[in-house]
């Protein structure tokens, strides 16, 4: 697990053995990979990178080019165990849209995303007056392939409306470290540098 994202071991671990998986913009494959040899999954990929897609296709792993935007209406209700969207529904055009087909297509997604709440991104336009940089917000402006920025709440919020029910959540700070989200709590949309949600379709 050297060189993961620091939130992929805790997403590795709320995935059961043999499930079957939908990893949706799943970059070169280690998450999926390592799923597959430790858990016996059923893994399937998307990646927007043909590049990646090739990095997928060496691993072994069964991974297809694809964009959350428009494919995800392509898969069937209901035919996957776990769908995972990992640090990428921020960078999707139409994340309500995406959210709603993920909680169609399987039993239950796990989504992990920045914090644009977090009180160093708050400070930092309030004293600079520009777009702040963080752990996992670390490209300028006007490179970063996020395009709908949202705090945790926000997202807790959006989960809602869609009728989701939040199973689990952790929060994520700068050094990749993850603790469980205290429910009704106003500190983690403050302190927290992101989040893993585990959700379930009502």
């Amino acid at each position: 697990m050297n060189g993961w994202r620091p939130e992929l071991a805790a997403i590795a671990a709320m995935i059961p053995t043999g499930a079957r998986v939908l990893d949706i913009g799943c970059g070169d494959g280690a998450l999926l990979e390592h799923l597959v040899h430790a858990k016996n999954v059923d893994g399937r990929g998307i990646e927007l990178l043909q590049v990646n897609v090739n990095a997928c296709v060496a691993r072994g792993l069964s991974v297809m080019q694809g964009d959350a935007d428009t494919d995800l209406a392509d898969y069937p209700s209901q035919v996957f165990d776990i769908a995972i969207l990992s640090q990428t529904i921020q960078a999707t055009r139409a994340p309500a849209c995406v959210l709603e087909h993920l909680l169609r297509i399987a039993r239950a997604s796990i989504i992990s995303l920045p914090n644009f709440g977090h009180w160093r991104v708050r400070l930092n336009l309030l004293i600079g007056g520009r777009m702040p940089r963080t752990a996992l917000l670390n490209q300028a402006w006007y490179e970063t392939p996020n395009i709908h920025l949202c705090t945790l709440s926000d997202f807790v919020a959006l989960a809602h409306d869609k009728g989701a029910k939040i199973d689990q959540a952790l929060i994520l700070d700068g050094s990749g470290r993850t603790r469980p989200m205290r429910r009704h709590a106003w500190s983690p949309n403050l302190m927290a540098d992101g989040a893993i949600f585990l959700l379930r379709g009502s």
